[in-house]
């Protein structure tokens, strides 16, 4: 029997990089990211996994990479959205620049819908699977975050529209990861005892989680998002 094959958009670095290096054992990986250095560094870190350059803002290259797919594999099981622009952060709300709204709502939003409405023929042939990684900043915000927010709160209005559009052939779910730790730094003992379960996430508490929505375990579970945070937004904080 042929391997899955699963598309990862962001696949090349952070909670995507943990995500293709943990699926990679069982599945057919293709990890699809803007930056190529980092790209090459994956594969080079595990072979397992394929790469390809891609810009998810760019319905050409999508289209160019979902025919690669179906002449190569013949077959997609899953799509995994995460490709994402990851600082939270944008200037106050009357120094906000519309181009850099734009562009968060584009990689952020856009981009998914674009790849899974692009992906449809082959996941329907296989009764796929979509997962869509939002963020807590779906539900709760700092100053200064309006475009990253509003990009997450709509993933998770997107999933449940898509998982009630493409229902029952194919799922649709969401991840709202929080504080997760990528990059193996220092961090204080405050801030692992803040979260309710003592400490903060890994990137396995994310692609396990993912792994198991692909299985054929979840396969009643449709439209929902997961928040995997160490229970921080069901912690009331009064200083």
């Amino acid at each position: 029997m042929n391997k899955r094959v699963v598309l990862i958009t962001g696949g090349a670095k952070g909670i995507g990089r943990g995500i293709a290096e943990y699926l990679s054992q069982d599945m057919t990986v293709i990890a699809v990211d803007i930056d190529e250095d980092a790209g090459h560094q994956l594969v080079s870190d595990n072979p397992l996994i394929r790469f390809k350059p891609v810009d998810v803002t760019s319905e050409q290259q999508l289209e160019a990479l979902v025919v690669e797919i179906k002449n190569q594999h013949g077959r997609l099981d899953a799509v995994i959205n995460n490709a994402a622009i990851a600082d939270p952060y944008n200037p106050p709300l009357e120094e906000i620049d519309i181009q850099h709204w734009n562009r968060v709502i584009a990689v952020n939003l856009t981009a998914p819908m674009l790849v899974t409405k692009l992906c449809l023929p082959l996941l329907k042939q296989n009764h796929g699977r979509v997962i869509n990684i939002a963020s807590t900043r779906a539900l709760q915000s700092e100053q200064n975050t309006e475009a990253y927010s509003a990009s997450k709160g709509g993933i998770v209005a997107l999933t449940h529209s898509l998982a009630v559009s493409l229902g029952p052939e194919i799922t649709v779910n969401c991840i709202s990861p929080g504080w997760i730790d990528v990059i193996g730094e220092p961090l204080a003992d405050y801030d692992h005892q803040q979260h309710l379960v003592g400490r903060v996430g890994k990137v396995e508490d994310i692609a396990s989680l993912v792994a198991y929505l692909l299985s054929e375990h979840a396969g009643f579970i449709t439209g929902q998002n997961f928040v995997v945070d160490g229970g921080m937004t069901k912690k009331m904080i009064y200083q």
